[in-house]
């Protein structure tokens, strides 16, 4: 007996290394595999600039890697979707996940949350955190261009954003708790050997303080009890950079599977947790080493194990979910003279791969009514940067047309979203969508045109039925793993109701926001013209700060 389009064999949360390996043996296994994640396909490894270690690779950078994972285990048939887990029930032969697009349900259950930066502790850290505390050097490293930096920790990830903070910072100063670095001598010496860094050792910081940014930093060295206050000169601002290792992102998961006193999920060697048909893999586990290649590992052999679990529960219920057919680039040979992800040739001058345009044409068949994309220009390169995209993106369909105009405007260059007899609907990007935000600029483009991302009824119903004038001004990265989360909330939003608009700001060409804002930190969202806040958020999130 087949079974609903919303019942999987198994659902993996979690979208790192350790996921994606167990997604691409589950559907070349020929399994019906869901992966969800909230953030962005890759995990925490994205934001590393060169992976050297992994077998087989001899350099790339984490993104890179990951996204061949990603791919590969989709043209094997795994399906994915970007959303927030809510919650599960694990309960029963058939579990359920509930996420901001929708209840799925499933046999088995996949945790691969992986962790997230922990917190040191210092006076002022969460109050000025997006003001001046920061996480991701990747994200953040420009906003402190020219300014002093201090690195707080002294695992590898401090040794190596160190080095990568100083092509913006004036000077770096590395702040190290204990005697010395805990990590690899190679990574540390890189870091010593550095010019524009310091490094303290046994030295922990006190506070941080300020008015709407960092003004002031004090911190202590323990051995002498020597207390040092630094304020920069001409009350300018200084930024103080976080990495002081993971917490396990298992709160979805207390009561459910068996948890050690630190919150990592406890396993045995199959990575089977307490909870029958329930497995953990990566970095959520108890384990003496974390990186990608013991991440794929878990990966591998909680998916083979899963397969005999789900293979099981197909035979007990009767119920078998329907595999989607696999890609046909599995398939198809490859033309001669080309290689499988060769750009395609095309008047846009090959901006897109042949997956991207496939996965592109998916999307626009689906799209209800068509779109204008308004573009305001002036002078500069960037603006004939966004024509060109815009040109390349609306030559694959006709569902989207372009009109022009150089526009004496301080939003230039800009893309309106109109509709076809011309009518604004209220989200505009001011630079060019590329980089991280090109794929939350498209599902704005599928939400705007309908018939949208998947929504439950209780927060579309609470979109639709704001009855006051809402203005976001969303400011973004093109580096940032967590902006597109922010910025595809806020379009759907704006798709459910005509009283909410959304101007969305790439900060590398509208340096004044920055400044007006005191921005330091991204993704920062200003409603109405209020205080920033800073963050990635769901709908449900945004709707409760409107």
């Amino acid at each position: 007996m087949s079974a609903g389009e919303n019942l999987y064999d198994a659902i993996i949360i979690g979208g790192g290394p350790a996921g994606l390996t167990a997604a691409l043996y589950l559907a070349r296994a020929c399994y019906r595999v869901l992966v969800v994640e909230k953030e962005k396909f890759g995990g925490q490894i994205t934001i590393t600039s060169e992976v050297v270690n992994y077998p087989g690779v001899e350099r790339a950078s984490g993104a890179e890697l990951t996204e061949k994972m990603r791919r590969q285990a989709e043209n094997f048939g795994a399906e994915f979707l970007l959303a927030e887990v809510t919650g599960i029930d694990a309960g029963g032969e058939i579990r359920k996940v509930s996420t901001s697009r929708g209840v799925f349900e499933c046999f088995g259950l996949l945790v691969a949350t992986g962790a997230h930066p922990r917190a040191v502790g210092f006076e002022g850290e969460l109050d000025f955190r997006g003001h001046g505390v920061a996480h991701c050097a990747t994200c953040d490293g420009e906003f402190f261009t020219g300014k002093p930096v201090f690195v707080v920790g002294g695992g590898f990830a401090a040794a190596e954003e160190s080095v990568f903070l100083t092509k913006y910072a004036s000077h770096v100063t590395v702040l190290v708790r204990g005697d010395d670095f805990s990590c690899a001598k190679s990574a540390a010496d890189e870091a010593r050997r550095n010019e524009k860094i310091t490094v303290l050792t046994n030295t922990s910081v006190e506070s941080v303080s300020g008015d709407s940014v960092l003004r002031r930093l004090v911190y202590v060295n323990s051995k002498t009890g020597e207390r040092t206050v630094f304020e920069p000169e001409n009350g300018d601002t200084f930024g103080v950079f976080v990495f002081a290792g993971y917490s396990p992102s298992t709160e979805l998961f207390k009561g459910i599977v068996e948890l050690d006193e630190h919150g990592y999920v406890i396993t045995d060697r199959q990575q089977k947790t307490s909870a029958d048909g329930v497995y953990a893999a990566g970095d959520v586990c108890i384990k003496n080493l974390r990186q990608v290649v013991t991440a794929v590992g878990d990966g591998a052999l909680a998916a083979t194990e899963l397969e005999k679990y789900c293979a099981g529960m197909q035979k007990k219920t009767g119920l078998k979910p329907e595999v989607p057919h696999k890609r046909a680039a599995v398939h198809q040979p490859v033309d001669s003279g080309r290689t499988e992800n060769a750009p395609t040739v095309s008047p846009d001058g090959a901006l897109f791969t042949d997956d991207m345009v496939r996965q592109l044409n998916d999307l626009f068949a689906k799209m209800e009514s068509p779109l204008i994309l308004r573009l305001s220009l002036d002078e500069r390169p960037v603006s004939r940067e966004l024509e060109r995209y815009m040109d390349a993106l609306a030559a694959l369909t006709d569902k989207l047309t372009v009109e022009k105009s150089a526009a004496a405007d301080d939003g230039a260059p800009c893309v309106r979203v109109c509709r076809a007899d011309g009518r604004e609907t209220g989200v505009a990007f001011h630079g060019v969508p590329g980089g991280h935000e090109f794929t939350s600029f498209v599902l704005g483009l599928y939400n705007l045109a309908g018939p949208g991302q998947r929504i439950d009824e209780r927060t579309k119903t609470q979109a639709q039925a704001l009855d006051r004038d809402v203005h976001m001004t969303i400011m973004v990265s093109l580096t940032c793993t967590m902006c597109p989360e922010l910025v595809t909330a806020a379009q759907r939003i704006v798709s459910l109701n005509p009283r909410v608009s959304v101007d969305i700001y790439d900060l590398n060409h509208f340096p004044a926001l920055r400044e007006k804002y005191n921005v330091m930190s991204v993704p920062c969202c200003v409603v109405n013209d209020g205080q920033p806040m800073f963050g990635k958020k769901t709908v449900e999130e945004l709707l409760a700060r409107f």
